[in-house]
């Protein structure tokens, strides 16, 4: 299933498992991930997926590359069970203080405010990574129709909850940063919570997502 293995510096291994991005592809990568994680393999200190990539990190004073190299490639690789991935409902409010792009986004793709809300919330959308900062989630795929690109000049400040669309993937912004993707609305869950060391993502890679809309009166209840 991985098409190359090669270095990554002097202490992670990158597990390439080509350059689609789709389902399919990324369920490899989850497949992988899920398994090292499980085994707790001797001298492995973190396992990162992505869309199509996996890079596993390792202590040098406890494996090497050729090593570790070795075992993923020769990894009996276990089936999980699809119930352990989880749906997951995303509250969202589009209120015009929350929808900052919500007008361009009409120009850009030339439909209507409704269409744009009709084609987003018709859909479930698969986890395929979480990274940029901690427990953002990548979620895809939007609708054909929805695919905008990024904003020509990315704000210094997206406020903490935005969900926003670029491409074919949306996302929810869990702590306040910068940005360039298109901003429809936003969440009053909290989706990343430091204080769990468990489980302090409330979405993971392989989870699906649903979102309904709320109303602003909604979104307060929440808060």
């Amino acid at each position: 299933m991985i098409k190359n293995i090669s270095n990554l510096g002097d202490a992670a291994l990158y597990c390439d498992f080509g350059i689609k991005v789709d389902k399919e592809t990324n369920a490899k990568v989850i497949k992988y991930f899920k398994n090292i994680k499980e085994k707790k393999i001797k001298g492995v200190t973190n396992v990162t997926p992505s869309y199509n990539k996996l890079i596993i990190s390792f202590d040098l004073k406890i494996t090497n590359f050729t090593d570790l190299k070795k075992i993923v490639e020769n990894l009996e690789l276990k089936e999980f069970l699809k119930n352990k991935s989880k749906t997951i409902q995303i509250p969202i409010c589009c209120d015009k203080k929350f929808a900052l792009d919500l007008k361009n986004l009409e120009k850009k793709l030339k439909i209507s405010e409704d269409k744009i809300f009709q084609k987003f919330f018709s859909k479930e959308y698969y986890c395929y990574m979480t990274g940029f900062i901690a427990g953002h989630p990548f979620l895809g795929d939007t609708d054909l129709s929805l695919r905008a690109k990024r904003l020509e000049t990315p704000r210094v400040k997206i406020p903490k909850g935005s969900v926003g669309i670029t491409e074919q993937f949306c996302n929810i912004y869990t702590f306040e940063s910068p940005g360039g993707w298109n901003i429809i609305g936003n969440t009053p869950l909290n989706i990343f919570d430091k204080t769990n060391q468990l489980e302090p993502n409330l979405i993971n890679p392989g989870d699906t997502v649903s979102f309904n809309q709320i109303s602003l009166d909604e979104y307060k209840k929440y808060e």
